[in-house]
């Protein structure tokens, strides 16, 4: 980095004078100053003083009046362009020290833009944290975290923010077990919930990058100890502003069970068992929930061969490149 302040130019330890008065410009950005030919050399308390003139005279905001350095260079941050026209920081690469991080990320804002740059990604991992104020203040918001990061965002266009909103719903499945005796495996949970006391599905939420029915045997397997194959996804539910205001998905699924002696996890599930599917549907919170009572007829109609779910079928996308599956009805042939 070189700066010019009251007559003097500068950069790490040689300085020169200006036939000027005094005037300070940054390198690239000097006004009308003519340099002299003859090269003074100043000891090492004249160049901090200068270097503390320089950030007093151009406003810069010094996270810490210590400069552990009298000369230090600004670098752009290491990054890497989306398809949509943005940039991705690369959070391994980010400065550890506050003063460093906060030069480097307004120097590379203010280059990016100049290229015609979009949406900024910044992704500041946990034992970084005490980067989040910096680049909060520059202008980032939040945009979703997860457990040792926090992704924050910025648009550099005039104009609405096109980048896409945060995560926006959570995925939970339900496992329906029917056995060869119309026995359906069924849950009572340990929480306060208003379904408390209540004999209900096995269910539970995906895990991340889990498929939904492999979601749906393992929250069974979990709960009640039973095996399972995943035979078709028979109905989902939506339902809006839920916890923390969240959407949420519900798929419920059709499972084979392949073992039927029953272990119950103790620390989610106070009791477990097979109820005769007459049972199961007399309760009164069926009854009484329209929704509970149409899942549970699909799921018998399934069972008897007359309705078809989807079925999960892999295959490649030429859109994202990733081999993933297709849950659908194979149509009839005629």
């Amino acid at each position: 980095m070189e700066a010019v302040a009251k007559g003097w130019h500068f950069s790490g330890f040689y300085c020169q004078r200006y036939s000027e008065k005094p005037s300070f410009s940054f390198q690239g950005f000097s006004k009308g100053l003519w340099r002299n030919t003859l090269p003074l050399q100043v000891n090492s308390s004249e160049l901090n003083s200068l270097t503390s003139n320089v950030l007093k005279i151009i406003g810069t905001h010094v996270l810490s009046p210590h400069i552990s350095s009298p000369s230090f260079p600004i670098e752009f941050l290491d990054a890497l362009d989306d398809e949509y026209g943005g940039v991705v920081i690369n959070p391994e690469s980010l400065p550890s020290s506050a003063n460093a991080f906060a030069s480097a990320l307004r120097a590379s804002m203010s280059n990016w833009e100049l290229k015609g740059k979009r949406g900024i990604w910044l992704k500041i991992l946990l034992e970084q944290a005490h980067l989040v104020p910096i680049a909060i203040q520059e202008g980032f918001n939040f945009r979703h975290a997860e457990p040792g990061y926090v992704m924050l965002t910025y648009w550099l266009p005039n104009g609405p923010c096109l980048l896409p909103a945060s995560p926006s719903h959570q995925v939970g499945i339900g496992g329906f077990v029917m056995n060869h005796k119309r026995e359906v495996l069924v849950v009572k949970e340990k929480c306060p919930r208003s379904c408390s006391g209540v004999w209900k599905l096995p269910t539970g939420y995906i895990n991340k990058s889990e498929e939904i029915f492999y979601g749906a045997i393992r929250e069974v397997k979990e709960e009640t100890g039973i095996d399972t194959i995943f035979l078709e996804m028979v109905a989902f539910r939506h339902v809006h502003l839920v916890s923390f205001e969240q959407s949420d998905l519900l798929f419920v699924c059709m499972l084979k069970p392949l073992s039927f002696e029953i272990t119950v996890d103790e620390k989610e599930i106070q009791s477990a068992k097979w109820m005769p599917l007459d049972e199961f549907v007399s309760q009164p919170s069926y009854k009484e929930d329209q929704m509970s009572r149409k899942i549970i007829d699909i799921c018998i109609a399934k069972y008897d061969n007359c309705y078809n779910g989807f079925i999960a079928y892999q295959m490649n996308s030429k859109l994202d490149r990733k081999l993933s599956y297709l849950y659908y009805n194979e149509p009839q042939k005629f």
